[in-house]
């Protein structure tokens, strides 16, 4: 079988994100999902450009299985920043609706951090795009929060989905960042990822 030009390795997602699955199966080589519990609450006074990546970190800090010589584990946190505003997963459809009325018609960050270890290496990284929506109106965020209930994203929604083909008007960045899983830079660490002797 052809392997794409890359080390052989196996990676390991622990994350419970469809969409970063099929992201980063989407490279060609062998990936097991498995998941880590883990507090997500962002640490205080840290920048929030950092949080993304400190939170990946203690993902895979706290990931208690086993690496055999050729595995690679990931882990990655996705956040929204606007205007020096966290804007985490929201509590409630209410806090869905208030935060996409915080994006429309503005630009924000989207900060996804990575962090990817083996046996013998460590690396870690944070990729940022910039998202500006279109301007929405009540009935089309309520639309959206009711039919997809994006509860389990960063600034209450899915650059995949309805609102994201309705209202981002432009990104200066990666998509895949946007969408949780900056493969560009995956795919840079791993092409240089140290085998072991």
């Amino acid at each position: 079988m052809t392997r794409p030009p890359l080390p052989a390795l196996r990676l390991i997602l622990a994350s419970a994100s469809p969409r970063r699955r099929q992201l980063l199966q989407g490279l060609d080589l062998p990936v097991e999902i498995t998941s880590v519990d883990v507090d997500e609450t962002p640490p205080t006074g840290v920048p929030d450009e950092a949080v993304a990546e400190i939170i990946a970190i203690r993902k895979a800090d706290a990931w208690a299985g086993h690496l055999e010589a050729d595995q690679v584990l990931i882990t990655a946190d996705t956040t929204v920043v606007l205007e020096g505003h966290l804007l985490n997963k929201p509590e409630d459809a209410a806090d869905a609706r208030r935060m996409l009325g915080l994006l429309s018609g503005r630009t924000h960050r989207v900060v996804t951090g990575v962090c990817m270890r083996s046996l013998h290496h460590r690396t870690q990284f944070a990729d940022i795009a910039e998202v500006r929506f279109n301007p929405l109106s009540p009935e089309e965020i309520a639309y959206y929060v009711d039919q997809y209930k994006p509860f389990d994203k960063a600034g209450s929604y899915g650059v995949q989905d309805w609102i994201g083909y309705m209202g981002v008007g432009h990104i200066a960045g990666s998509f895949y960042t946007v969408m949780g899983l900056p493969l560009h830079r995956i795919y840079a660490e791993l092409r240089h990822w140290p085998l072991p002797a």
